[in-house]
This record gives structure tokens, C-alpha cells and sequence, in this order.
């Protein structure tokens, strides 16, 4: 019942090849790069550090860029010094390390490399969809790195959502059809994922204004590595790794948009997708497409604002 809203997640993400822009091209020019040398990734940095000046990292998902978090960023504020991760490969950055292969797992440790390596006292860490995975990997695999962990809509194996009915889709089970729509992913047409993504969109996002943003960001993200990304995580099952995350955590989530879907049916998906993980809370926010941090920034806001006093 999830293939719908997955197919769409995918059209969006990998609507056409990369434009060749630059690091400094990709992004805004009023903030600055942290030194940090990956090939899988760069940071950009929103902030000082000073005096009661904490840290946040701030994890886009597939083919976007940290300016889908420009508003969470005005928000914060001072106080306040922002790690926004952008993946290369994604939304104009030069692939670099992430030409083959798994992106999600290795940037996962590029960030536990960074925490360590920046001397940050373990950041608070927020990851939409794709952005959530890589969170959930970063603290299940480094849970002394991290402080707290905000998952936005997303869960913990994505290839449930592919399974047949009255099945208990397993990564086995599921990586025949994670093949095939990575093979789809790469030979279809440029023209039709141009198309596809610009419906896609509006699926994704409610807030019109930002809908050029995030297809921009599709448009100029490598085919390749969304690809090889999207197939990750379709095989990709954090499931038995969620006891391992010690640290308060909270997933946000929207309902389901498709027929048959109740609010209370995504609520019992939520539910029982994060059962391994103890502690965690749930909360739904209501009228909002998958970038609810966008589409109900005020809603957002305050679950991310009592999350961080905690």
C-alpha cells in the first residue's frame, strides 16, 4: 500500500542528470564551508561558536540541498551554530566519492568523522527522509557522537513499503524489485523524468512557492548517485540497529496521502516500525506533504524547539 507515495518519492528524486556547478555555485554565499576534506560530502556552516553555543547538524534528503532548511536556519538563530550536510552528487555538487556504490552508509561515517575531527560535543542531529536514514545510522553506529535525533518522515526500512500484502518483506525479498527500479531509474528517458518530477513536486510539497526550490535541487543531482542512493535505501533494514541508539529521539511524520490511508493507519505504521527503538515519540503533523518542515514551519518549529530544551 506505501508503492504509490515510494514510486512518486522516486520520480522526484531522480528527475534528470547534474548540471556542472562548483561547491561555492551549489549553495548561498552569506554563510561558510567548514574545513573539512571528504569526498562524500562538504559542510556548510550558519553561526559561530561561543560562549553557550550549541551545535546542530542538519541532514538534507535524496537530491536536496541544505537550502531546503534555510527556514529551520532563520529560526534557530543565534545560539545556535548549523552543520548542514550536502551530499555530492546532490542538487549541483560534483560527485566526487559517491560515483558507486552505497551514499547514505559511508556519509553516515563522514559525519561521525566530522564530529569528531571539529571537536563538536555531541551535536543534536535532524535528518529528513533520506537525511532521517543517515541520522539513524549515525547514532545506532556512533551512539556516543550524537545528543539528541529528529527523524522527519521517514522509517526505518524503507522496503516494507515494497512488499506484497500479507507478506513479511525481509532485504532478501525485496532486493529483486530494488534492482529493477534502479535499472529503471537509470535508462529512462531524461524527458520523462523532467516530467515526472515537476508532478512529483507537488505531491511532496503543499507550499507552492518552494516547489521550484526542490525541483531545482532534483534537476541538477547526478542520476547515477541518486540512483545508487534510492537503491540503498530500499535495502536497507535499521530495524534490529534501533536499540542501539541511546540517545532521546523523536520522530515527526505526516499521514499517508493516498485512498484507503487513515491518519490512525500511519500512526499504527509509525508505531510499529520504531517498536525495536525504546523511548522514541511520535508525533504527527497534520496538513502537510512530506517536507512538513516547509509546508507547516510553525507546527515544526515547535516540536523541534521543545525537542532541543528537553
Amino acid at each position: 500500500m506505501f508503492r504509490t507515495l515510494v514510486c512518486a518519492a522516486a520520480a522526484l528524486c531522480l528527475a534528470a542528470p547534474a548540471l556542472a556547478q562548483s561547491r561555492e555555485a551549489a549553495d548561498h554565499s552569506h554563510h561558510r564551508h567548514a574545513d573539512f576534506q571528504s569526498t562524500r560530502m562538504h559542510v556548510r556552516v550558519d553561526g559561530e561558536a561561543g560562549p553557550g553555543v550549541r551545535d546542530i547538524i542538519l541532514i538534507p534528503g535524496l537530491s536536496s540541498s541544505p537550502k531546503v532548511w534555510q527556514g529551520t536556519i532563520d529560526h534557530l538563530g543565534a545560539g545556535w551554530r548549523v552543520h548542514s550536510i550536502h551530499i555530492q552528487g546532490f542538487a549541483g555538487a560534483p560527485v566526487e566519492g559517491n560515483a558507486e556504490g552505497p551514499v547514505a552508509a559511508p556519509v553516515a561515517e563522514e559525519i561521525a568523522r566530522y564530529i569528531a575531527e571539529q571537536g563538536l560535543d555531541r551535536p543534536a542531529v535532524v535528518g529528513h527522509s533520506m537525511g532521517g536514514t543517515i541520522g539513524m545510522m549515525l547514532a545506532a553506529r556512533h551512539p556516543n557522537a550524537v545528543g539528541k535525533l529528529m527523524v522527519v518522515d521517514m522509517v526505518p526500512f524503507m522496503g516494507a513499503m515494497f512488499g506484497q500484502p500479507g507478506t513479511n518483506p525481509t532485504v532478501e525479498s525485496v532486493t529483486p524489485i530494488a534492482d529493477m527500479i534502479h535499472a529503471q531509474m537509470l535508462n529512462n528517458p531524461e524527458e520523462a523524468y523532467r516530467a515526472q518530477a515537476a508532478q512529483t513536486v507537488a505531491a511532496m510539497v503543499r507550499d507552492e512557492a518552494a516547489e521550484p526550490m526542490i525541483l531545482a535541487d532534483t534537476a541538477a543531482s547526478d542520476r547515477m548517485v541518486s540512483s545508487n542512493a534510492y537503491r540503498e535505501l530500499i535495502v536497507t533494514d535499521l530495524r534490529p540497529e534501533l536499540a542501539n541508539i541511546t540517545v532521546p529521539t523523536e520522530v515527526v511524520y505526516v499521514a499517508f496521502d493516498m485512498p484507503g490511508m487513515s491518519p490512525e493507519i500511519s500512526d499504527t505504521i509509525y508505531r510499529m516500525s520504531y517498536a525495536t527503538l525504546p523511548g522514541v515519540e511520535l508525533t504527527r503533523i497534520d496538513d502537510a506533504a512530506h517536507f512538513v518542515f516547509i509546508d507547516q514551519p510553525q507546527a515544526f518549529f515547535a516540536e523541534l524547539d521543545a525537542f532541543l530544551a528537553e
